[in-house]
């Protein structure tokens, strides 16, 4: 198949692109042209704003594609700049479990319905909860809901992660470094980077339309994360209100997603266990590393 994919030039894109050239696809990769192409010859690159309706008219003109996929859709004006400049017969939009409003186990795609949510177009805020539904919302003033699916992720982690949230704990352990954790005892999900790009390349060729979540199975406490990291490292934490904020506060309630509808597509999830705890080993070994001052991965 054709496929454009906008974005996808670090974190989980790039095993999803990867993903894609190992099936066979024509891929087609467009971005601002910010940051250079690791996929080699196979995969051709465009440059556009996405942003900018006339800069994507430009660099698509006289192409048509199969499937798009949207991985940096932040707002509902995004959507409109891009969907009615692009010719295709599949849109598959990167969203996020954040568009559901309750913090509760096993959350299933129906509790947020994008089709019956009132529209409002708007450009990025600071709101990235209610950018992102307004964006899946954008969607349907565009494509006929047999044609958008929405593939929602909990939070993505991985070697590779830029915001340094696991970092963070790994690292004020290690330091003996007072952070504020507002409760210790809630469970957060998890999906590694490298599932949740195989799994938006899976879609391609999957028989499905609307929001579809995806996400490893089993939840984490914050206690359980920390805990590893002091058993790992001989220290204990250090907890304090005046300390630094903790990436995970503010959750309601333990916090799951139903993956049933990836299941019967025939997609199963890893177990979270089978590689959380070696990547705040990685974590650790990287902040060692560091302060023995030698040259690590990404440096």
């Amino acid at each position: 198949m054709k496929i454009l994919v906008v974005g996808g030039t670090r974190f989980f894109g790039i095993p999803m692109v990867n993903a894609l050239i190992d099936a066979g696809h024509d891929v087609t990769v467009a971005t601002r042209g910010n940051n250079a192409l690791g996929f080699g010859g196979s995969v051709k690159h465009i440059i556009m704003d996405r942003t900018d309706a006339a800069s994507v008219k430009r660099a698509v003109k006289g192409e048509s594609f199969d499937v798009v996929i949207d991985k940096v859709a932040y707002s509902s004006n995004d959507v409109r700049a891009l969907l009615p400049n692009i010719k295709c017969d599949r849109y598959i939009q990167m969203s996020t479990c954040s568009v559901y409003k309750k913090d509760a186990l096993l959350i299933g795609e129906e509790e947020f319905d994008a089709a019956k949510y009132p529209l409002v177009w708007a450009d990025r805020t600071e709101d990235y909860d209610e950018s992102k539904r307004q964006a899946e919302r954008a969607a349907y003033e565009f494509m006929d809901a047999g044609k958008c699916v929405f593939v929602r992720y909990p939070i993505v982690m991985g070697e590779n992660d830029y915001t340094g949230r696991f970092r963070f704990y790994v690292e004020h352990v290690m330091n003996e470094a007072p952070m504020h954790v507002d409760d210790l005892d809630y469970g957060i999900s998890f999906i590694h980077e490298k599932e949740a790009g195989e799994f938006i390349a899976f879609l391609v060729g999957a028989d499905v339309y609307g929001p579809i979540n995806g996400c490893s199975k089993g939840i984490i406490k914050i206690s359980e994360l920390i805990g590893y990291i002091e058993k790992k490292t001989g220290k204990a934490a250090v907890y304090s209100k005046d300390g630094d904020e903790a990436p995970y506060n503010g959750l309601e309630s333990d916090m799951s997603f139903d993956t049933r509808k990836a299941s019967a597509l025939g997609f199963e999830f890893s177990e979270l266990s089978d590689w959380i705890y070696g990547l705040m080993d990685y974590e650790k070994e990287l902040l060692e590393m560091k302060a023995a001052g030698a040259e690590c991965p990404g440096d």
